[in-house]
């Protein structure tokens, strides 16, 4: 896929994203965190976040998108979930996604693309963004955590939604941008959608299952510097 013209800006932008700190534990017996988010973001973009100790979310979105229950995704349950989403990014049921729609997507839905981080917890959850060290950083508002130090082995050359994606795509909403005209219509995000299916089929049957489903780089490095529990 080729790079957008917004995509040098989101390189800038994502490039301190894992030096975000964890939220403070609930009490002296939670978890540890450990840097790295417990969240899933899907072929079409939507987010899927879970608590650090539960199941990867992707467990979740498999759940949601296989509607009939028979433990495969097929190409119209696939395709269905991008539908689906695209009409929740659709604010005004235009059929297109404007500037402002991506914004309000990269922003609110899935800061993570822009080094953000919602959390669940034992309050309501709370939004952190990466502070950068340049003019007019988004700030929905809270404190800068204090940096912490990126696990040992996480590819740095990731960014935005790639190490918590299946297709390695900064962003995945733009990337269905295939005219590159800097909005996306629903055509080319079912379009795209499509390509993803194939891809994502490597054996040609025709449906995926859960156990075919490549890794992402965070599900890898969750597994790997797992929380380990506080001691009194």
């Amino acid at each position: 896929m080729q790079p957008t013209r917004r995509m040098t800006l989101w390189a800038l932008l994502v490039s301190a994203s894992w030096s975000c700190a964890s939220l403070a534990a609930a009490s002296d017996d939670d978890d540890e965190e450990d840097g790295l988010p417990n969240v899933f973001i899907s072929p079409c973009g939507q987010p899927f976040r879970a608590p650090l100790g539960s199941p990867y979310p992707v467990v979740d979105w498999f759940k949601v998108t296989d509607k009939n229950s028979d433990g495969k995704i097929d190409h119209a349950e696939f395709v269905a979930d991008a539908a689906a989403f695209f009409k929740v990014l659709d604010l005004n049921g235009d059929g297109v996604l404007s500037h402002h729609e991506v914004a309000y997507y990269e922003q609110r839905v899935a800061p993570e693309i822009l080094g953000g981080r919602i959390r669940t917890g034992w309050n309501q959850p709370r939004l952190w963004f990466a502070q950068m060290e340049r003019p007019g950083p988004i700030d929905p508002g809270g404190d800068q955590p204090e940096p912490e130090e990126k696990p040992q082995g996480l590819d740095e050359s990731t960014q935005g939604a790639a190490p918590f994606g299946l297709l390695g795509e900064p962003e995945p909403v733009l990337a269905a941008d295939l005219d590159l005209t800097g909005v996306v219509t629903k055509a080319n995000f079912l379009k795209l959608a499509n390509l993803h299916f194939t891809t994502l089929d490597q054996a040609g049957d025709g449906y995926l299952t859960l156990a075919r489903l490549p890794r992402t780089p965070v599900q890898i490095m969750l597994a790997k510097y797992r929380p380990k529990r506080r001691r009194s």
